[in-house]
């Protein structure tokens, strides 16, 4: 500021300004105010009166007057018909909660217009007296003797006395509108003056908010834009820029607090550069580590796929040549050269499945297919297909529920089922049938299936073990196979994005579960 004061002046000034301002400020609003809400509290109270009283008390008065109408045309009906049917509106009416004399209680005990009062009793006792007269004797008549028996001259009656019965519902109907009708003149001038001083109360609401904009642009804009100016130079960046205590007392005490803030941000942020830095360097050691790890896993299925691919050959032939061997000198040895050339092409063609099941696994998630929808139903159809010469030689029953559309290889998903399948059938129970069941339940966003199955089922112990590659629990001359069945099965599941597992049950069998992601 241009003019330097004494801080306890300054400060004193300021605070005492600001307080005779906002005072004044204060009761000239309040006094609009108060003004406005009295009348915008008649103002509601014209309007309640208009909308709900009023309106409710023509609603109801309209409503028992259809009624009553309707009640009319009813017994006129019954008495020309004497059908009991054309009673059903009458009923209504006299069941109802809405009549002409619940309205003229109504009336009695909240209206203070007495004719209004006067016409309301003149109504409900002219309806009292048609239901009394003419309907109720009328239904009596007919119900006893039949509608034979009703005369013109009756009919005739009973319309005089409704006639009379509409013209006192119509009265009072009339001077409910009328009333309503000045409510509403009522209403129409309180809202203009309610318009009126909301217009006042804007231009008080301008003109101190004139007043308050000056003076606080000179008695605290002008001084804050100076810290301001500050605060924006640190903020920037420039966090060595000190912050200048001026202005008066109370901005230069907030000035000497910014500054104390700098101050603790600037050692801050100098804590926080050397965290980061250390930060930096286990990310990018971290990121090494993950580039490392994964060439390693390349070069593995890469030497996986290499040494399968590559030993194909010469152990074709050594299979080869060995069954020529027994071929041509089977039975021409002796016993044991016999037993010895049975062991090497038995030892060669288990070998050639094992590298054939490695080059499979190998293969997993490296040569794919393309990712499409996958109905494993038809997945399951095509595995059964494939496994249907040893379903039939077990005489095995494979069932199953609904199964869901996922997205995925198809190829992998059929091998998936047909792996498992195939497993429910090899390790079945001597004393009874195959029955193998595949299901399928939805748990949050993914589908959890079930291979269950009534064969020979695994030990809890080796839950785990099963899922590892060439891990057999059976000796290769009781169960043939290579071990890698429930392995490939496992890393199908997990190239789609989901994990397999050995449920605990009671009963027989092996149930298998793995889950699937949905395709949504």
């Amino acid at each position: 500021m241009s003019v330097a004061l004494p801080p306890a002046r300054r400060t004193s000034t300021l605070r005492g300004r600001l307080l005779a301002l906002l005072v004044a400020a204060g009761v000239v609003l309040g006094l609009v105010l108060t003004a406005t809400g009295l009348v915008f509290a008649h103002l509601v109270d014209v309007q309640r009166t208009v909308t709900v009283e009023y309106f409710d008390a023509i609603t109801r008065a309209t409503t028992a007057f259809v009624q009553l109408v309707d009640a009319e045309t009813a017994v006129r009906g019954y008495a020309l018909t004497g059908d009991p049917v054309t009673l059903e509106p009458y009923e209504r009416a006299r069941a109802s909660d809405v009549d002409f004399a619940t309205v003229a209680e109504e009336v009695a005990a909240t209206a203070e217009d007495d004719e209004l009062v006067r016409l309301s009793q003149d109504a409900a006792q002219a309806a009292q007296r048609w239901h009394d007269e003419f309907a109720a004797p009328m239904i009596a008549q007919i119900e006893a003797d039949g509608h034979e028996s009703v005369q013109p001259a009756q009919i005739e009656e009973g319309k005089e006395l409704f006639d009379e019965t509409r013209a006192a519902a119509e009265a009072y109907l009339d001077r409910l509108q009328t009333i309503r009708a000045h409510g509403v003149d009522e209403l129409d001038r309180w809202t203009r003056i309610a318009s009126s001083i909301v217009a006042v109360l804007v231009l008080a609401a301008i003109a101190v908010g004139i007043l308050l904009w000056v003076a606080l642009k000179r008695w605290v804009v002008e001084p804050v834009d100076a810290l301001a100016a500050d605060a924006r130079a640190v903020s920037s960046g420039d966090l060595e820029h000190a912050v200048e205590a001026t202005g008066p007392g109370e901005i230069a005490t907030l000035a000497a607090d910014v500054e104390s803030m700098r101050v603790a941000l600037v050692a801050q942020v100098q804590a926080h550069e050397a965290s980061r830095a250390e930060i930096a360097a286990a990310h990018e050691q971290l990121t090494e580590q993950a580039e490392e790890l994964r060439r390693s896993n390349r070069d593995l299925e890469q030497f996986a796929y290499v040494a399968s691919h590559d030993l194909q050959e010469p152990l074709r032939k050594v299979a080869s040549f060995t069954q020529l061997l027994q071929k041509r000198y089977g039975g021409q040895l002796d016993e044991r050269a016999d037993q010895y050339i049975d062991f090497a092409v038995d030892g060669a063609k288990r070998m050639q499945r094992l590298i054939q099941d490695l080059l499979g696994f190998s293969r997993v998630g490296r040569v794919g297919g393309e990712v499409t929808d996958v109905d494993l139903g038809s997945a399951l159809r095509g595995a059964i297909d494939n496994l249907e010469e040893a379903i039939a030689e077990a005489g095995a029953e494979v069932t199953r529920d609904e199964l869901p559309v996922v997205r995925g290889e198809a190829a992998l998903l059929v091998q998936l089922f047909q792996n498992l399948v195939g497993n429910a059938v090899k390790f079945r129970h001597p004393d009874r049938a195959p029955r193998v069941h595949l299901s399928a339940q939805r748990v949050d966003d993914a589908w959890q299936l079930e291979c269950r199955d009534n064969g020979i089922g695994i030990d809890a112990q080796y839950a785990d073990r099963v899922f590892v590659i060439f891990q057999r629990l059976h000796a290769k001359d009781v169960y043939e196979g290579t071990g890698i069945g429930l392995a490939l099965c496992k890393k199908i599941v997990e190239f789609h994005g989901g994990r397999i597992w050995i449920e605990s049950h009671d009963g027989e069998g092996t149930s298998i579960r793995w889950t699937l992601p949905d395709r949504a």
